[in-house]
C-alpha cells in the first residue's frame, strides 16, 4: 500500500474525521487530515480540477489502476454536510471498493454559502462527466459507474444517478453521452427537499438555505428532489437509513423505497434498528458493507467468488 503525499492536503488546511483504512494527522488547528491508502498498482490524481465557475475551481481526487488488464468500474463518493459544510478530505471507507478493483473518485462541490441549488447537483454531474471524458487515460469503464454518498451527499448521489443521461444540469458537459450509471448507494439521504424544509416530520433550515431565492418555490424544490426522478429504468439503488435518525426523517427513505416499488425499479432498503444519522455499531456497519458488496454482485458489477 502507498501513502498519498500530504503537501496538497496541508495547503488546504481542512479538517477531517478518522476512518478505518486511513491514517490521521492532527494539524495545528486541531483539525484532522485523513491520509487515504490505496493498493499497489493504483495511482492518485489529487485535487484534479473538473470545472471552474466564476473563479471557483471544482476539485476531485481520483484513485485509479492504470495497470488493470481491462477498464475498471468506478465509484463516485460525495460528502455530506447539509449542503453547507463538509469536504472531500473528510471521507474514507474506500477500501471496501479498492478490494473489489474499483477506481474511486472523491468529489467536492459548491456549498450553499458559495452557490445555492442547483449548483451542487451541477458540480457533481460535472465531476462525474469529467471522468467519463478522461475514462480511457484513467483505465475506467464509463459504463460501470456507481454513485454513493451520505446525507446531503446521498441526495446528490441520488440526483446524479437518477438523472442518468438527462443532461438538464450538465452545463458544458451536455455533449458527453457514452456512459451508464449502474448503481446508487444512498446512506441516510434527503429524498424530498421540500419535505425536509417544511414537512410534518423532522425538518431543517439547511434545506431552505440551500434553496436560496427559491426557498418558497415548491415546484422548483421538486426539480432538485430525487424522489420525483424515480422511474422503471432507474439504476438499481441500495437505500440505508437508521430508524431513529434525528436529522433526516426515516420516512424519506421509506417513501423512496415505496416509489421504487411503485414503478417496478430495482432497489433494496436496509433499515438499521436504532440507527442514528449514519451512526451505527461496528456490527451494523460490517453487515451493511457485506450487503453492499452482495448488491453490486447481484447486478453484475462484481464477479461472484467461485
Amino acid at each position: 500500500m502507498k501513502k498519498i503525499l500530504l503537501l496538497s492536503l496541508v495547503l488546504l488546511s481542512i479538517g477531517v474525521n478518522a476512518q478505518e483504512e486511513t491514517d490521521t494527522i492532527k494539524k495545528p488547528d486541531s483539525m484532522v487530515v485523513k491520509v487515504i491508502k490505496y493498493p499497489a498498482g493504483f495511482q492518485a490524481k489529487l485535487n484534479e480540477v473538473y470545472t471552474e465557475i466564476n473563479g471557483w475551481k471544482g476539485r476531485e481526487d481520483i484513485y485509479y489502476n492504470p495497470t488493470a488488464t481491462k477498464p475498471t468500474p468506478v465509484v463516485f463518493n460525495i460528502h455530506g454536510g447539509a449542503w453547507k459544510k463538509g469536504n472531500k478530505e473528510a471521507q474514507g471507507g474506500f477500501d471496501l471498493y479498492f478490494k473489489q478493483g474499483f477506481a474511486v473518485v472523491n468529489i467536492e462541490y459548491r456549498l450553499s454559502g458559495q452557490a445555492t441549488a442547483p449548483a451542487a447537483i451541477e458540480d457533481v454531474r460535472a465531476a462525474m462527466l469529467y471522468v467519463v471524458k478522461h475514462a480511457k487515460e484513467l483505465n475506467i469503464d464509463p459504463y460501470k459507474i456507481v454513485v454513493s454518498g451520505s446525507s446531503a451527499g446521498a441526495h446528490l448521489a441520488l440526483m446524479a444517478g437518477l438523472l442518468q443521461n438527462d443532461n438538464k444540469f450538465d452545463g458544458d458537459f451536455k455533449k458527453v453521452k457514452k456512459y451508464k450509471i449502474q448503481a446508487i448507494i444512498d446512506r441516510s439521504g434527503i429524498t424530498d427537499v421540500w419535505d425536509w424544509a417544511y414537512g410534518k416530520n423532522l425538518t431543517s433550515p439547511s434545506a431552505a438555505l440551500w434553496l436560496g431565492d427559491k426557498k418558497n418555490d415548491e415546484a422548483f424544490a421538486k426539480t432538485v428532489s430525487p424522489i420525483y426522478y424515480v422511474k422503471k429504468t432507474s439504476p438499481p439503488t441500495y437505500i440505508i437509513h437508521g430508524d431513529a435518525d434525528p436529522v433526516v426523517p426515516y420516512q424519506q427513505a421509506q417513501a423512496l423505497k415505496a416509489k421504487f416499488d411503485e414503478v417496478g425499479a430495482n432497489s433494496q432498503f436496509k433499515s438499521v434498528p436504532g440507527g442514528k444519522h449514519g451512526k451505527y455499531t461496528k456490527e451494523q456497519n460490517d453487515e451493511i458493507n457485506k450487503e453492499i458488496i452482495a448488491f453490486l454482485t447481484s447486478i453484475g458489477l462484481i464477479q461472484p467468488v467461485k
